[in-house]
């Protein structure tokens, strides 16, 4: 388990420390900062180290380093994923994390890359570049991701508790959400406990660029298409009465 958070715009003094340290639980192996040089967003991690233990730091960049990631979770192919990247002639950076992994697929393939995840996993990509922000959540929301957008600046982070870190957001509370935790003891997505902060949706990714509002797409969803069930004869089938 990891955490990050970041935040559109100019940096505020002490405000990306005061955000990660709230995140502490999620990450005691180590803390990494990342700041736009245009001032354009800020990224903040808390690391447990599970794979490649010495050389996975976070925020993690390309070769570039115009490409910056945050990200929390596990990708399970990332092995296979390594391979074809190898096989297809890119160089790999020397670490062997799967955070890597993720920053070679986007620039390959942009938000069409998690198509090829499998795994649970929340993160945050900024293409310095581009001036693109790239939010995504897994298939089925394993790995929470928390954001907000208030007076043109998105915030976002694993936990709501970093959010709150501001003391300029409204702490009021969502009466939509508080009448659902009383009938199914639990507040489905997007809602949250407060009015104005969402969870990213499962299978949704999140894009933002300077200028404009963050737009939301969903990635994945389930078939709920009819099919035709055949049943096999009675004689392929084997009772263990």
């Amino acid at each position: 388990m990891c955490g990050f958070c970041g935040y559109s715009g100019a940096s505020i003094e002490a405000r990306l420390q005061k955000m990660n340290d709230r995140m502490i639980h999620r990450g005691p192996d180590g803390a990494g900062y990342y700041q736009d040089p245009e001032g354009m967003m800020n990224l903040g991690h808390r690391r447990l180290a599970i794979i490649d233990l010495h050389t996975g730091t976070q925020p993690m960049c390309n070769e570039q380093g115009n490409l910056w990631l945050v990200f929390n979770g596990e990708i399970y192919n990332y092995q296979e994923l390594r391979n074809d990247l190898i096989a297809s002639g890119r160089h790999m950076l020397a670490t062997t994390s799967d955070s890597e992994v993720l920053l070679h697929l986007y620039e390959d393939l942009g938000h069409e890359m998690l198509c090829r995840l499998n795994g649970m996993f929340a993160f945050a990509l900024w293409d310095e570049k581009n001036h693109r922000l790239f939010l995504a959540r897994d298939r089925l929301g394993v790995k929470p991701l928390y954001w907000t957008w208030h007076q043109g600046r998105l915030i976002f982070a694993s936990e709501l508790k970093a959010i709150l870190c501001w003391p300029e957001i409204p702490k009021r509370m969502n009466p939509t959400a508080f009448s659902l935790y009383l009938s199914l003891r639990y507040i489905p997505d997007p809602d949250t406990i407060y009015q104005g902060i969402q969870r990213l949706l499962p299978g949704h990714y999140l894009t933002w660029t300077p200028g404009e509002e963050p737009k939301m797409v969903r990635y994945w969803d389930l078939d709920f298409t009819p099919h035709k069930t055949e049943f096999l004869p009675a004689t392929w089938c084997e009772c263990r009465c």
